[in-house]
C-alpha cells in the first residue's frame, strides 16, 4: 500500500513528516480528510486539531493554531503558525501536551465552545493512548 506522505513545519521547525494512511485537517470551511490520490487544493486551516493515521493504524494528534495545507495526489504539507504534539509515554507526559494545547488554542482564538470542542476531542483520543 503506497503511504500518504505528510509534513508539518511551523517557524521553530518540522513537527512531523512522514508516511502515513490518512490526515484529518481542521479547515476553515470545516474538517475535511485526505487519502492518497486526492485531488490537488490549497486550504486555510483554523485552530483545531491534525489527526494523523499510520499504516499500523496508531493515531496522532497535532494542536495548531493556524495555518496552511497544500494537498497533491501523494502529499499534504501543512504550514503552521503554532503546534503542539499531543502525545507521550506517561499520563504526566500527555496531560503537559493537553495543558500546552490549550494554552495555543486560547492565544489563538476567544471562541469558547470550539475550545472546548478541541480540549474535549484531545483529551478523549489521548485518553486511549494510554
Amino acid at each position: 500500500m503506497e503511504e500518504l506522505v505528510v509534513n508539518i513545519v511551523t517557524p521553530y521547525g518540522e513537527i512531523f513528516s512522514g508516511g502515513v494512511k490518512s490526515v484529518t485537517l481542521p479547515g476553515v470551511e470545516g474538517e475535511f480528510g485526505v487519502l492518497m490520490g486526492h485531488s490537488d487544493m490549497l486550504s486555510l486551516l483554523k485552530s483545531g486539531v491534525i489527526e494523523i493515521e499510520r499504516t499500523n493504524n496508531e493515531r496522532d494528534l497535532v494542536a495548531i493554531n493556524w495555518g496552511y495545507a497544500e494537498v497533491t495526489s501523494s502529499q499534504v504539507d501543512i504550514l503552521a503558525d503554532g503546534a503542539v504534539v499531543i502525545g507521550g509515554k506517561d499520563e504526566n507526559e500527555i496531560s503537559n501536551a493537553i495543558s500546552s494545547a490549550k494554552k495555543l488554542l486560547e492565544e489563538a482564538t476567544s471562541d469558547r465552545v470550539a475550545i472546548s470542542s478541541v480540549v474535549s476531542k484531545i483529551e478523549t483520543s489521548a485518553k486511549g493512548k494510554l
